[in-house]
């Protein structure tokens, strides 16, 4: 119980229960879900180019020759690549960060994978990068530091995602910030 307590999101109560749930299940059924734990914790890796996670040294986004190789997406983490996935919206690849700039908690730029970025726009391949990191404090301070590594690279587009009030979110309920940047980035009117 207390080493699956430990885990993200998980109490003591949920804790229990999933062990009692463990406990109730037979001895093939435990031993299929210890192997794939072992299995995930000995075989899946980090992709050398995008760090997304892969079995492979290659994750199978990069590796698609389908793909537009001269757009690249900037994410915080691993959930942010499903997200955009999910919406099978973006054809190009990616580039996992591994979180944020914060300073207040001990995060600085030499913990993310910046540099890699770095080299990567570097090569000459990458047309656009596409910043779609959270619109906090401390997605914005990396956005700009980002923005400020890349400004050499004068060839290169660098584009931020969209940001603004929700479909179907009212105005009352807005935050200023979000209300400001959905005036300040208008787009025209289609009438479609």
């Amino acid at each position: 119980m207390q080493q699956f307590a430990t885990l993200p999101g998980i109490g003591r109560k949920t804790a229990l229960r999933l062990v009692l749930h463990l406990l109730r299940q037979d001895t093939e059924t435990v031993s299929l879900f210890t192997k794939a734990i072992d299995t995930m914790k000995h075989e899946v890796k980090f992709c050398r180019t995008c760090h997304n996670i892969s079995d492979t040294d290659t994750c199978p986004i990069c590796a698609n020759p389908h793909r537009d190789a001269t757009t690249v997406c900037v994410v915080e983490n691993i959930q942010d690549v499903m997200a955009v996935e999910n919406t099978q919206q973006f054809n190009g690849l990616y580039h996992v960060l591994g979180g944020l700039i914060s300073p207040m908690d001990g995060i600085g730029p030499s913990d993310l994978e910046i540099d890699s970025l770095v080299e990567r726009v570097g090569q000459g391949t990458i047309r656009e990068v596409i910043l779609a990191l959270s619109p906090t404090m401390e997605g914005d301070t990396t956005n700009f530091y980002i923005f400020r590594k890349l400004a050499p690279f004068t060839d290169v587009r660098i584009s931020i995602i969209a940001r603004g009030i929700a479909v179907g979110g009212e105005l009352e309920y807005t935050d200023e910030v979000t209300l400001g940047r959905s005036i300040l980035n208008r787009t025209p009117f289609e009438g479609k």
